[in-house]
């Protein structure tokens, strides 16, 4: 896996921490947990659309590109990083909002949505839920031509191969930190969504031989199709680094911790997210991380670990959204 065959622009000069969580292990019995810190990763509040950005934002420099145009929901953390790398390289950004939950968008509101003016969106547009976002984007290319200028498109989330290298990239950084501490993972465990980290990360550690299954906690859609979309891009991340392709049994993105649907707080991420901050002083976000943590706090209390099995929980960031939440997150009598 020779990723320095792929321009990549760096926002971390350094590894993320790997930290253990013995009193998050302690409350909970059975297994060892510890935490990859990617919400530390470089750009505006950190998260793993860095990753994927270090890849994306080179290629569009490559092209000559004088702005940034990529969708996301409101509060969106891609939408953030893609808007910080933009700011950062001295860029234009326009951002397409897909309002997954009607009437959820307010540009008024505290967190990311605060962020995009603060650094300086050029454009927020908001459309439906189901709108064609390869649509919607060209159409802001095209706005962005007509002044002469030249737009660089960003799917959602990061999510290609190209941008999904940023993960393969983890699974190498995971795989060195393990072997310097001298820790064996069994097991690592992160939020899926639009199926770039997950993937990635698959395809990078099936192409380094490392034999860690990979859990992923669904925070959007039912199993059949969220697994389906993951083993499609790790195909494709795998054929664009001309490595072994994953096995289709290798994916796995359980569905029982979305609850509702996209973003909306459900009692078990509010109460992840509580314990994390509380027990070890690490802030989760409502809509991947607390969800995806409560997955795990679920499997462990099912007994789905071993005893003593080293699980790897990866932190994909998201943070600045906390307060957007404050009257979903806060406890009873403090609304």
């Amino acid at each position: 896996m020779n990723l320095a065959r792929f321009p990549r622009r760096r926002y971390t000069p350094h590894f993320t921490p790997i930290e253990p969580l013995p009193r998050l292990s302690a409350l909970l019995g059975g297994p060892e947990l510890w935490i990859k810190r990617d919400d530390l990763l470089g750009l505006a509040g950190g998260g793993n659309k860095t990753r994927k950005l270090e890849f994306l934002v080179a290629a569009a420099l490559a092209a000559g590109a004088d702005t940034l145009v990529t969708v996301g929901a409101p509060q969106s953390n891609h939408c953030r990083l893609t808007l910080a790398a933009a700011a950062r390289e001295g860029l234009k950004c326009r951002l397409v909002i897909e309002e997954r939950v009607p009437g959820s968008y307010d540009s008024a509101a505290l967190g990311n949505n605060l962020l995009f003016e603060l650094m300086g969106a050029e454009n927020v547009r908001v459309v439906p839920l189901g709108s064609d976002l390869a649509a919607e984007m060209a159409s802001d290319v095209a706005a962005v031509a007509a002044r002469g200028g030249k737009a660089f498109a960003i799917a959602g989330g990061g999510s290609t191969p190209l941008g999904a290298l940023g993960y393969a990239a983890c699974a190498a950084e995971i795989m060195a930190q393990s072997f310097e501490m001298g820790v064996v993972f069994d097991r690592i465990v992160v939020a899926s969504g639009s199926a770039g980290t997950h993937s990635g990360l698959l395809a990078g550690l099936v192409a380094l031989n490392a034999g860690i299954p990979v859990t992923g906690i669904n925070v959007r859609r039912p199993r059949a199709e969220q697994e389906g979309n993951v083993w499609a891009l790790a195909v494709a991340t795998a054929a664009l680094m001309g490595t072994p392709v994953p096995a289709r049994e290798d994916v796995v993105a359980l569905d029982r911790w979305v609850g509702p649907g996209y973003s909306l707080p459900t009692h078990e991420m509010v109460e992840a997210v509580r314990l994390l901050a509380s027990s070890e002083g690490v802030l989760l976000d409502p809509v991947y991380t607390g969800k995806a943590m409560a997955g795990l706090i679920g499997l462990a209390r099912e007994g789905a670990f071993k005893q003593g099995e080293r699980v790897l929980f990866l932190h994909t960031g998201g943070s600045p959204s906390l307060h957007a939440y404050a009257g979903d997150l806060r406890a009873p009598g403090r609304q």
